[in-house]
């Protein structure tokens, strides 16, 4: 659960807090483990048996993850946020890059939101309170901003615009709540499963169930870089130079994983997302998802005695 020192009321942030109170119900699993209310705005009425046609909310208010922040104009920003209703969501905080607005919105901080627009298609204007600071927590370690960093970006660059993804929602929320409590290291694993449920998602979900060629449940070593297909080890064996290693804690291992294995589920989601998520839309992947593969390869160098080495292109 969450720090409740973290989510203790203010005089500026108890109603934002009290409506974020659904934050400190969540088990902090991965994915969709937070029993969250629905959203403040609500579809119009319907009469019985009477179909009307869909009509997008030009308001709404709810919890939401701020994923980027970029500067406009005099002391705007167009903010970027993840809800779990209203997916990526875009509008512009006047005064949101001011010294008394900028924390507010840093990436990976979790914020009451309220979106108003004039038409449904607009940029809209935003407003927000701060309810968690997890950026300025992920201050204090590397590793944890990296992790962040890289959560927010590849969120922001990957998930289409005003379309729901309840649990990419819920699995950062997760990553969120527990980074500042329990640090990076322990939710790595739990990062690299967050990225293949997006893939997953977007329609893009890896096949981990049985070997591709044999059938078995058992004893599954690799991917295929082309079909996201498990392979077993024997299976894998005459082809394993050109196939990705699959980490055990992806297939549901309860060991304690370390530093290499960490490296190699962020090289296979990494090769997906670059191929896939990223791929299709003539993207790279995020600068900050780099970073972070960077810095666990020079965690997990040490370990196999060789030099830490880049992510490969997808």
């Amino acid at each position: 659960m969450l720090d409740t020192r973290l989510m203790a009321p203010s005089p500026k942030t108890s109603d934002a807090a009290s409506r974020m109170s659904w934050l400190r119900k969540g088990s902090g699993g991965i994915p969709g483990t937070y029993n969250a209310p629905g959203t403040v705005a609500k579809p119009p009425h319907k009469a019985a048996n009477t179909p009307r046609p869909h009509i997008p909310a030009m308001e709404w208010q709810a919890p939401a993850v701020v994923l980027d922040a970029r500067p406009l104009g005099e002391g705007g920003a167009v903010v970027s946020l993840l809800t779990e209703a209203h997916g990526r969501h875009a509008g512009l905080a006047r005064g949101g890059a001011s010294r008394a607005q900028a924390p507010v919105w840093q990436a990976g901080n979790l914020v009451e939101a309220r979106w108003v627009a004039r038409l449904a298609d607009q940029l809209g204007s935003l407003s927000g309170e701060l309810v968690h600071p997890a950026a300025a927590l992920a201050m204090e370690d590397p590793l944890s901003l990296a992790l962040l960093s890289s959560a927010c970006a590849v969120a922001e660059g990957a998930l289409p615009d005003r379309e729901p993804h309840a649990r990419t929602f819920h699995g950062l929320v997760s990553l969120i709540a527990r980074l500042g409590r329990e640090g990076a290291a322990p939710l790595l694993p739990d990062y690299v499963r967050w990225e293949a449920e997006l893939l997953a998602e977007l329609g893009y979900g890896l096949d981990l169930a049985r070997c591709a060629v044999t059938g078995t449940h058992e004893d599954l070593t690799h991917v295929s870089p082309k079909t996201g297909r498990a392979a077993s080890r024997a299976a894998a064996e005459p082809y394993a130079d050109r196939l990705l290693p699959l980490p055990p804690f992806l297939l549901g291992s309860q060991t304690p994983s370390e530093p290499a294995e960490w490296l190699a589920g962020l090289r296979l989601t990494g090769h997906f997302l670059g191929k896939d998520a990223f791929g299709h839309h003539h993207k790279p992947l995020p600068t900050a998802r780099d970073l972070l593969f960077q810095r666990i390869a020079s965690l997990a160098a040490p370990e196999a005695g060789l030099p830490a080495e880049k992510e490969p292109d997808a």
